[in-house]
């Protein structure tokens, strides 16, 4: 008999992370004066796995709240932002089977606005946002595990007993104080 085996299991195969940073103009109906809050809501995405990277795709809405007509009114304009990510894999084991792969994208940072400014022209706003990404690939792999031929003993327990040693003086009663009547 062979003193190893090979196991086929799922494990993490490969792994990649990306933090980006964009700007997005935005186009509102009227001439803002000031700014007086940018935030991003209803962020949506998916992740394949293209090749050898994985791609993010997803949507969020971009609000921005501005005053105009010389900061007497304000308004909140709202755009949908679509992007993709592509993140590059680092390969931990290269000889996995790609056939049954899952992709797990988890984000590490939601969209968020970093700044939101009037645009030189003073027409338009510019948003400035950031979001992060980390993706794995999990995939069937081999794992070779050496064989103990000789088999468990009764040795293997002794462990337990030491610990029973320790616990022995414990007042069972230290937590859960005198019962109520």
């Amino acid at each position: 008999m062979a003193d190893y085996r090979e196991i086929i299991t799922k494990a993490v195969v490969a792994k990649g992370r990306k933090f980006t940073q964009s700007t997005h103009t935005i186009s509102p109906k009227q001439r803002p004066a000031s700014i007086l809050g940018g935030w991003i809501i209803n962020h949506k995405y998916d992740a394949q796995k293209i090749g050898k990277t994985v791609e993010v795709e997803g949507t969020y809405d971009i609000n921005v709240w501005y005053s105009y007509d010389e900061n007497t009114k304000t308004e909140v304009v709202t755009e949908k932002v679509d992007y993709v990510d592509v993140i590059k894999l680092k390969y931990k084991d290269q000889n996995f089977l790609d056939d049954e792969s899952v992709v797990l994208a988890k984000v590490m940072q939601q969209p968020n606005c970093l700044e939101v400014t009037i645009s030189p022209n003073g027409n338009k706003v510019v948003v400035q946002a950031e979001r992060e990404f980390l993706a794995e690939v999990v995939g069937e792999t081999k794992v070779v595990v050496n064989i103990n031929s000789e088999g468990f003993s009764d040795d293997d327990d002794d462990w337990v007993e030491d610990l029973d040693e320790e616990f022995e003086d414990l007042n069972p009663e230290f937590l859960a104080g005198e019962p109520e009547e």
